[in-house]
Order: structure tokens, then sequence, then C-alpha cells
């Protein structure tokens, strides 16, 4: 059984799911499976065909998924937290995942279809323990005996490529559930992080100094390892404000309004790449750029992202440099040195790293999503500054999204 507690997820889902309890419990949701790996032959076993030949598993997994339910210790420790609501812990103190909500199909293509439909309040916490089923279900089929001396020599390099000189104030945070390579693997890899670089609640073993990895994004690692559990929202929250609005145009500003009605001023780091940066950034005016607490990138080139937030701040008359920028977007170590030395002493920075946290042990990983295509029977898209994210089965929609956002390219 990989997934054993419904814990094992990021934190974001958690903070959505409160808002959708509150502000959006009638809402219907459909969500979409995507392998964005081109095809290879599956006896590489690095091809998204090969997904086909464990339906029966992944199946069996979610079956064990859906048998699961909120331990008192699991409740007790989200009542700790200080943004999550009581009565948000008396409801997942009844709640389970239902089977009925899902279905995994193989194609014909040697492809896997993944399809999620129901209430959004029961469904949303389906995506990230899915995801990391298929993910360890593939790698325990084509590596069974993975190379994790390969995992662990990795690993050394990416931490003292970090304790390197000048680095000390460069914090990351692992953000690699869905796509890790196992359950195993992926604690092993927070373990080691933690002891060898400390985190926010102890001082890094090298230096002495504030440690370096500043938390997860699994919150049931975050509450067995002491980490600290890091995540505000994702996409799903803002493409849902499609539908749930009452002007598409608007959407974007009430999905922002919405979350600050929700969490008065906490949890704010606003997600800008819904629907590209030029259009965030016209949403995205005087009132939010002092109201929410940074933003976070996710598609496009981040230096151009940063550039652009930052000028953004300035024209506003907001300080920078009280605002945190968040990078999540395919980081690796060097990549996330780059970004710490350009922008250091500008703002405030903070840096995801997933795949290449959690999954880097040699093979290719699976670049898996599962994303929200419509919202109370009407499509619902991300418009990316990276046009490979974008993720809509209805090209009509797209095209009238474009332009009532006015977005001609991307960004």
């Amino acid at each position: 059984m990989i997934i054993t507690s419904l814990l094992d997820t990021d934190l974001y889902k958690f903070t959505m799911m409160q808002a959708v309890l509150h502000q959006f419990p009638g809402a219907q949701v459909e969500y979409k499976f995507k392998c964005r790996n081109p095809g290879i032959d599956p006896a590489s076993g690095q091809a998204k065909r090969a997904l086909a030949l464990y339906v029966n598993e992944i199946r069996d997994e979610i079956r064990s998924l859906c048998s699961l339910h909120f331990q008192d210790a699991e409740l007790m420790y989200l009542r700790s937290l200080r943004f999550i609501k009581s009565d948000f812990v008396d409801f997942l103190g009844l709640f389970k995942l239902n089977e009925k909500y899902i279905t995994v199909t193989p194609q014909p293509s040697g492809e896997i279809d993944i399809t999620i439909c129901g209430p959004w309040l029961h469904t949303i916490l389906f995506e990230i323990p899915v995801l990391a089923i298929v993910n360890e279900v593939f790698f325990r089929n084509t590596q069974q005996l993975p190379d994790l001396m390969e995992g662990r020599k990795r690993l050394d390099l990416k931490i003292e490529q970090l304790r390197e000189a000048g680095l000390h104030d460069l914090k990351i945070a692992d953000y690699g559930t869905r796509r890790r390579f196992s359950k195993a693997w992926h604690e092993e890899v927070l373990r080691v992080l933690s002891n060898r670089l400390g985190t926010a609640q102890s001082p890094g073993k090298a230096n002495g100094m504030s440690g370096q990895l500043a938390g997860t994004s699994n919150v049931l690692f975050a509450m067995k390892l002491g980490l600290t559990p890091l995540g505000t929202m994702a996409h799903e929250y803002l493409q849902a404000c499609q539908a749930l609005g009452s002007r598409l145009r608007d959407s974007q500003i009430y999905a922002f309004e919405s979350w600050a009605k929700e969490y008065r001023g906490d949890l704010g780091i606003a997600l800008s790449d819904v629907y590209g940066m030029s259009a965030f950034l016209r949403d995205f005016d005087l009132y939010f750029c002092k109201l929410f607490d940074g933003a976070r990138h996710d598609s496009g080139d981040p230096f151009k992202w940063a550039e652009r937030m930052l000028d953004h701040y300035h024209h506003n008359r907001v300080d920078p440099r009280t605002k945190t920028l968040i990078f999540s977007d395919g980081l690796t170590v060097p990549r996330t040195i780059e970004l710490y030395q350009q922008f250091q002493g500008r703002c405030q920075l903070a840096f995801g790293i997933g795949t290449n946290l959690t999954n880097d042990l040699g093979y290719e990983p699976l670049q898996n999503v599962i994303k929200m295509v419509r919202c109370n029977g009407q499509p619902v898209a991300k418009l990316s500054d990276s046009p490979a994210k974008d993720m809509c089965d209805d090209e009509k929609y797209l095209a009238y999204l474009r332009q009532v956002f006015d977005i001609t390219q991307p960004g």
C-alpha cells in the first residue's frame, strides 16, 4: 500500500479545500490526467505507454487510498496550524475519498486515462496521492532494483552546492510529492536534507546558522519530521473561479478576493501564471500588491518574470524588499543558486524544488499532471507562459479565454 495517510499530500490541497468548504461547497468539477513525456518503447522503462500495463495495480492502490480516514493525531496536527479552522477539521474527521468519483482506463495507444468527476469538496484530495501512486507503481515495475547509491550521490552533490560559502541565506523547500520516485525515497531525502542542511527549527550543522531547509509541501512528512508545512493555492483554484465568478474577465480578481476573504491576509502568495504574466499584472493592482505577501512563479522564464514583478512593485510604490518571490518551476539546485544570486537583496526569496529532489536517481522522471478541465459543467483552462503546460479539451473555450484576457502570446 503506497499511500497510508490522507496527510500524504500537499498543504495547498487543504488550504484550497477549506476555501471550497466555506465558499463553494456545491461546485462540481472534472479533472483529467496527462503524461507529458513523449512516447518511447516501454522496454526502456521511460515511456508513458508503459503505464497501461499497470492499470490493475494503480486501481488497487486507489481502492486502498479510498479506505483511509484521518486519524485523531492527524486531525490534531491540522488543528494546530494557525490558518486551519476548527469546522474544517471537524469536516475532515468525517471525510473519506470515494472510489465512485475516479476511473482509470487503459487506452488502445497503451497510455492511460484517469478521470476524476464529482463534487469539488469530495474530489480535491485525489490529485496528489493518485499522481504519487502512478509514479511509484511505474518505477517499482520498471526499476525493480533502483540505484539508490546513485540517488544518494546526486543528493550529496546538491547539498554541497547549497552549503557553498555565501549561500547560507539560501533556503529551499521540498515540493516533490506528486512525482517522487517512491514514498520511502521521499522520506530519506527529507531526513538527509534536514540533518545536513538544518531546518527553520534547527540550525545547519555545518555552519551553525539558520537551517537551509525551509520546509516541505508534504503535510505528513511535515508532521512526522517536525518540518514547516508550506503552500497556499494551486492552478485549479483560479481555474474553477472562471466558472464560479459573475464575469469571466474578473475571474482572477474574484479568486484573489475570495482567497483574502477566507484567510484575511494569511497565506498571501498569489499564483501568477494561470492567464500568463501580462494578464496577471493587469489584475494585480496596488490593492493586491499591498494585500498579498508576494507571488509564485511556475512557468516561463523565471528571470524575466522576477524582473517584471520587481518593476511592477516599484510602479505601484511598493518596496519589493518587503515582498516574497517564490520560484517553483522545474527547479534544479544550480538554477536555484543562479536565481538567488541574481535577486538576493532585491526582494525576499523562496524556492520550491520538486522532481529534481525526489526523483533524481538517473532515470527519466514521468512528467505527470492532473488538471481541472471543467467546473459546474463549464470548460476551465490554464493559459501558461509555457504553452506546453496548457491543458483544455475545448479549443473554442481556449480561444474565447485568450480574447477575454487579451492574450496573443505567452506572457
